[in-house]
């Protein structure tokens, strides 16, 4: 039975439990300038219990006995503009019960804050849960920067068709952790996951009206909780810490991937659940009309200027990082961390929080540096501190390889760490975090197999994804199945010369590189680059389909990437460890850099090793520079003759000085 113990106190915020006396309370904290009074409310079963909470500077609070594991929780808030018919989910909730039915505009409504029904029996609810884990010995690898190779996955997509993993645990927390999947990531050299967004998210109600789901993850309802869908267990949360604690004995780090610049709430006429409903002023950027700011395109965009946007940022990194054991976030649009009028400002008080939390200090931040409003792309503007996905990376090595741009200069000034971006204020190579590609947009696979994006399956009639792909089908849309033997061979031999200059030319650069999964064994997506609502076999890495050839050309290259000191120093390059070669062996010159139409280069990096780079469709002999030099991995269309080798066509190949 639930009982009031006392008043409570104002922090920490959210729920947490304590004993006094002997006895374990349990203290609610809610943060509202916008309520008059607001009611904690428990559930035991279908039977709610109401307690006025008290209030202290805007905090509401209160401390209650009898509330045992597994009690769901929600508050109505009362007042000028809210709705007391309407139970509101705790922005620190560590669990939810319960996600809402959007499909129609009968179900909807019942989240409207002009509908006067009450909710509480259909809303989603936070629930009490034991952090209890038994951690034993876990020792965060703390992988240096230098060394750090990104490996981006999705939890249920990564494992769901792999029939190495019991059928139980496939798509699951415990099905990425399982030991074989552990000794692939292994093998493969990768060394830290970065998974899509495990966070409580909710289908958006355009997805669930045409029967889809957001399967990538970003709209986030609670984020604090972890996404019960993932779990194979009923208790997610443990499962979760599990599945971490299993990477860091196998050595590899777990980066998340967050969502803090929009909620689920979308739009302000839309189904509210949380922090609309609690507090619309303070948690939601407007105009000076009052509408909201919407420039993540997810309908709202969370005004993180606050003392209270902030504190709940920094609060739920804290408790990643320290209950855990998280090693690094990537921030999904991450403009919006730094909009403080809401221009972006890169010395945000958001910023200066997160660098000064000490939870946070050995931790790997990430920043996806833009969204789509006002000056949103800050590509090289962020602290220090973070590295930042480089989009100028990806798209220049496209047009290099794939688009045949002959910009050698735009190759050479990306592969040495893009130093006109990011060399400055103190800044290392290693925060250009260089990608091809990502969970949006083309797979590698579908880079080199397809001109335009093939979305009809999300229901928008192809309008949505980017346009930008600067991809190349080599000739053929797609599947190859259709031509004749030996046209399928000429098509399929480019299309792999293709894909390893491309994962070459991002395993050898200055800079972190970031892998997608199912890259490196040439897995698809059919053409579709916003596959965002395909929860299905579109989205799943095809394991039966797997390319063994480009397996072990991207694990031999990260092993070599592994043993070339430029490339693991943090430092950038000068003229004391690369050298930029001409195809006759001779240092670059200006007409040389300038000239579109060779294509082709020599990089040697510390003097043994050399790089030969032709991105042409038809061959190139190169003048080797001195030495006595071997080849190491690459494409199989290379021939070496004394101080002399050729490219039958496309490659990129590395040789060692023996």
């Amino acid at each position: 039975m639930f009982t009031i113990y006392n008043n409570g106190k104002p922090a920490p915020m959210g729920c947490s439990i304590f004993t006094e006396n002997g006895v374990k309370v349990t203290n609610f904290a809610l943060f509202s300038t916008a309520a008059s009074d607001v009611e904690l409310c428990l559930f035991d079963g279908d039977k709610e219990t109401r307690f006025p909470m008290v209030r202290t500077n805007n905090v509401w609070h209160l401390a209650v006995a009898g509330v045992e594991v597994g009690t769901e929780y929600g508050f109505r808030i009362h007042g000028e503009h809210a709705n007391p018919n309407k139970l509101m989910l705790d922005p620190y909730a560590k669990a939810v019960n319960g996600k809402p039915d959007l499909t129609t505009e009968e179900s909807r409504s019942w989240f409207l804050m002009n509908d006067h029904r009450d909710n509480a029996h259909i809303a989603p609810r936070a629930v009490i849960i034991s952090e209890d884990f038994d951690w034993e010995n876990d020792t965060v690898p703390n992988t240096p920067w230098a060394e750090t190779i990104v490996y981006e996955l999705h939890v249920k997509g990564f494992s769901q068709l792999n029939d190495k993993i019991p059928a139980e645990f496939r798509g699951t927390y415990a099905g990425l952790s399982h030991p074989i999947n552990l000794a692939y990531l292994k093998e493969l050299g990768v060394t830290a996951v970065e998974l899509l967004p495990v966070n409580f998210h909710i289908n958006e109600p355009h997805l669930q009206a045409r029967g889809l789901q957001n399967y990538w993850g970003y709209n986030p309802l609670a984020m604090f909780a972890v996404e019960p869908k993932y779990a194979a267990t009923n208790n997610p949360l443990a499962e979760f810490k599990a599945m971490v604690k299993a990477f860091h004995k196998a050595g590899i780090e777990v980066i998340l991937d967050v969502v803090f610049n929009h909620s689920a709430e979308s739009e302000q006429t839309y189904p509210t659940f949380c922090q609309r409903g609690i507090d619309d002023q303070t948690y939601y950027w407007r105009n000076e009309q009052g509408r909201y700011i919407n420039w993540t395109g997810c309908g709202n965009m969370l005004n993180l200027s606050s003392d209270v946007g902030r504190k709940w940022v920094v609060d739920c990194l804290r408790y990643w990082a320290e209950h855990c054991h998280v090693d690094g976030f990537r921030f999904d649009l991450a403009s919006v961390l730094g909009r403080d009028t809401p221009d972006f400002n890169v010395q945000a008080q958001l910023f200066t929080d997160i660098k000064n939390e000490p939870s946070l200090q050995n931790i790997k931040l990430i920043a996806e540096p833009w969204d789509i409003g006002h000056y949103g792309y800050q590509v090289g503007n962020f602290p220090s501190y973070f590295a930042e996905w480089n989009d100028r990376f990806r798209d220049d090595l496209c047009r290099f390889w794939l688009w045949k741009s002959g910009e050698i200069g735009a190759f050479a000034e990306r592969f040495a760490g893009s130093s006109d971006l990011f060399k400055k204020n103190d800044r290392l190579p290693h925060t250009t975090l260089n990608f091809i590609t990502a969970h949006d947009g083309f797979v590698m696979q579908d880079l080199v197999s397809y001109n335009q994006k093939h979305n009809e399956a999300n229901g928008e009639e192809n309008r949505d994804g980017r346009n930008e792909n600067y991809s190349y089908n080599h000739g053929v849309e797609g599947s190859t199945e259709s031509l004749s033997e030996p046209q399928k061979s000429a098509v399929e031999n480019n299309r792999t010369f293709a894909q390893s200059g491309l994962l070459m030319s991002l395993l050898l650069a200055n800079g972190t590189p970031m892998l997608l999964a199912g890259d490196e064994f040439g897995n698809t997506q059919y053409g579709n680059n916003n596959a965002y609502c395909q929860d299905n076999e579109i989205t799943w890495l095809k394991w039966a389909n797997f390319n063994k050839e480009l397996f072990e050309l991207t694990k031999q290259t990260i092993a070599a990437r592994k043993q070339i000191g430029s490339l693991n120093r943090n430092q950038w390059w000068s003229g004391d460890n690369v050298q930029w070669l001409n195809i006759h062996g001779n240092q670059m010159t200006v007409d040389d850099w300038q000239n579109q139409q060779t294509k082709a280069l020599q990089v040697v990096l510390d003097k043994h090793c050399l790089l030969l780079i032709n991105a042409k469709a038809e061959g190139q002999v190169f003048h080797l520079p001195d030495g006595k030099w071997k080849p190491q991995i690459g494409t199989h269309n290379l021939t070496l003759d004394a101080q002399q080798a050729e490219l039958s066509s496309m490659g990129f190949c590395m040789l060692s000085d023996e």
